[in-house]
């Protein structure tokens, strides 16, 4: 009775350390989460993305371009297949992560002005001369300060406009690239109230976009580089 009584129990032993092997199994199987997706598991992925500073905007549970956006830029920094789909590998690598990208920017867990101003920056003006980067830095700052635009560097760099982003790193994923010195630099003169382009609100390169309605509604101010700059 007594040997009856070892093998049941080594066979319960067994059975419950299967079972938890096959929980962890699909412990990190997630839903497959594309644009047009709804519900909890969008509301999830939303928070966990905005919280690690890639903007989906308001968390509503819906799948939509903003969210797309941040789930490409979330891929592009984290070395995954850039799908904008939020399948069990990207999902995985998101709830793991307990401390966000670029925190050598940082001095707290939330994303800093310099933050995201270096990057705009970076991935606006990466190539152009550097009074080129504080002037893009100088015109995020100056819609920071208008009443026309979100009064913080995240809200204006994250801004849309029927739907579609203010700016174009937004809509690429490259707001997210990680930025040189110079683009750092550059943010931290602009911080500093270094203003080559002074109360300018605008900028466009030319020979990329006709930039219609700047030109016919705004003051031209200056070109630097690429770039020409309007109030």
């Amino acid at each position: 009775m007594k040997i009856n009584l070892k093998r049941f129990t080594s066979i319960l032993v067994v059975l419950l350390v299967l079972s938890l092997q096959v929980t962890n199994v699909f412990a990190d199987t997630y839903a497959l989460l594309k644009f047009g997706s709804r519900g909890n598991d969008v509301v999830k992925l939303q928070q966990a993305l905005n919280g690690k500073g890639y903007s989906v905007g308001s968390v509503d549970g819906v799948f939509g371009q903003k969210t797309e956006a941040a789930v490409i830029g979330f891929q592009k920094s984290n070395g995954l297949t850039v799908d904008g789909i939020a399948g069990n590998q990207t999902q995985s690598k998101l709830y793991a992560q307990s401390v966000s990208r670029g925190t050598a920017l940082r001095s707290s867990q939330e994303p800093t002005d310099l933050y995201w101003l270096s990057r705009i920056i970076h991935a606006e003006a990466e190539a152009e001369p550097y009074k080129g980067k504080v002037a893009v830095g100088n015109v995020i700052l100056n819609r920071v300060a208008s009443n026309d635009f979100p009064n913080t560097v995240k809200g204006v760099i994250f801004d849309y406009f029927e739907g579609i982003p203010q700016f174009s790193p937004v809509a690429d994923g490259t707001i997210y690239n990680t930025p040189c010195q110079d683009s750092i630099n550059a943010a931290k003169d602009a911080i500093n109230n270094v203003k080559p382009v002074g109360d300018a609100t605008y900028f466009f390169n030319p020979d990329k976009s006709a930039g219609k309605w700047i030109v016919q509604n705004k003051t031209y101010v200056m070109r630097i580089g690429e770039h020409v700059f309007y109030r």
